[in-house]
């Protein structure tokens, strides 16, 4: 039987919670249950914002209200046959080169492997992103493997490029603008996070996944030139309604 619990976060949200860890089985619950509210369209919620282990339902309760919403959320969640949810397939180029990853030689050191084999580690993997947050946009995905799994760094840098690829713990993310950060910076991608369109959105979603495609430093030069004038145009491998 899937446990969860759904708590009261002030007047007009709750956060149904289904685990205390980062589990993919865990977030595959959150994801469904999204999915399937956004497919009722009820009028009165406001937005859903899924995250590693719980959902968080924005709503109106003047509109919807919220033992109305509890018992339609309880029966979604009962439901059966819940299917893993399914998003787009992404890969996106990244450059490892020391000159755009601050902290790789570091972390070659400390792993005790060599850079092409902690580079050839890092993007033979398929991350899922498990939620957006911190900054508009902001993939965490997982899961790293073993071998590359560290802690934060002990002394969060003031500042970091948009694009820079990071790891912590067992995950690795993009952070989409400048920002202070604490985790390690082994690489950067040319790819603006935000689809620049009448109606600006993030470029990834929770339930995606993304492969990393290694470039060179002179390729991240030329796909960056090309992004900041709009012209990088990138397109999902495969794309996938959620299911």
């Amino acid at each position: 039987m899937l446990h969860y619990r759904i708590h009261h976060a002030g007047d007009s949200a709750l956060v149904i919670e289904f685990g205390d860890r980062i589990d993919p089985s865990l977030n595959i619950c959150v994801l469904n249950l999204s999915t399937r509210l956004e497919a009722l369209a009820l009028t009165g919620i406001i937005e859903t914002v899924p995250t590693f282990r719980s959902l968080m339902v924005h709503y109106d309760p003047f509109v919807l209200p919220t033992e109305e919403l509890i018992t339609t959320i309880e029966g979604l969640v009962l439901c059966e046959g819940m299917n893993p949810t399914t998003g787009s397939v992404w890969g996106l180029p990244v450059c490892y080169d020391r000159r755009v990853a601050e902290d790789l030689e570091s972390l070659v050191e400390h792993t005790g492997m060599s850079q092409s084999r902690f580079i050839e580690i890092h993007s033979s993997r398929v991350y899922s992103v498990y939620m957006l947050g911190f900054l508009p946009g902001q993939p965490y995905m997982g899961d790293l493997a073993d071998e590359l799994q560290v802690p934060r760094r002990n002394n969060p840098r003031m500042r970091i490029p948009a694009g820079s690829i990071g790891i912590a713990t067992s995950l690795t993310c993009i952070f989409p603008m400048e920002t202070p950060c604490g985790w390690h910076v082994i690489g950067r991608t040319p790819v603006n996070l935000w689809k620049r369109e009448a109606d600006p959105r993030p470029l990834l979603a929770p339930g995606d996944r993304v492969t990393f495609e290694p470039i060179s430093f002179q390729e991240f030069e030329h796909l960056s030139a090309q992004a900041a004038q709009g012209l990088l145009i990138l397109s999902p491998k495969i794309s996938e309604a959620k299911a």
